[in-house]
């Protein structure tokens, strides 16, 4: 018991800094579901430092959201190729709480993927014990890649 009390007390004291990015493939076509998850108060930072027109003073909960800037952001943070060719996603549906923020983006990736890579930046300028999980479910393959401050770039042969 008192072990537990410890550690959920340096856990409030040390916050986690990661996120989480899901890739399925649409049974049957040449799509990949990407699912992206992370506490609303890092993105908050990281936002404000790609949109330098927001002031370091205001509140990011004023700001409105659009799918559009969304999309951006999020393609500039993170990059994916499949088959050595970049793709971009496309952003289709956004949730935001207060404590985190999920957004759900599709990619056109062909049907029969032999590599996938991915480069993910969020939050890496800010964090220096920063991780970004990805799990893939891409052609019979399933697996996972911790990227972080020092390697934030991975590759899988989905063969």
């Amino acid at each position: 018991m008192f072990r537990i009390l410890i550690l959920n007390i340096f856990l409030s004291i040390h916050p986690v800094h990661v996120t989480l990015i899901t890739v399925n493939q649409v049974q049957d076509n040449d799509t990949l579901k990407l699912f992206f998850r992370m506490y609303f108060d890092d993105f908050k930072r990281d936002y404000k430092l790609y949109y330098h027109q927001v002031r370091p003073d205001a509140s990011v909960d004023t700001i409105n959201f659009s799918k559009t800037e969304l999309n951006e952001f999020f393609n500039d943070r993170v990059s994916v190729s499949v088959n050595r060719k970049p793709i971009t996603g496309k952003l289709t549906d956004v949730s935001i709480n207060s404590y985190e923020i999920c957004l759900n983006l599709f990619y056109l990736a062909g049907k029969n993927p032999k590599e996938f890579s991915i480069r993910n930046t969020v939050l890496t300028r800010i964090f220096s014990d920063q991780a970004n999980m990805v799990y893939l479910n891409i052609n019979k393959y399933e697996g996972a890649l911790k990227l972080t401050v020092e390697k934030p770039e991975g590759s899988v042969s989905l063969k």
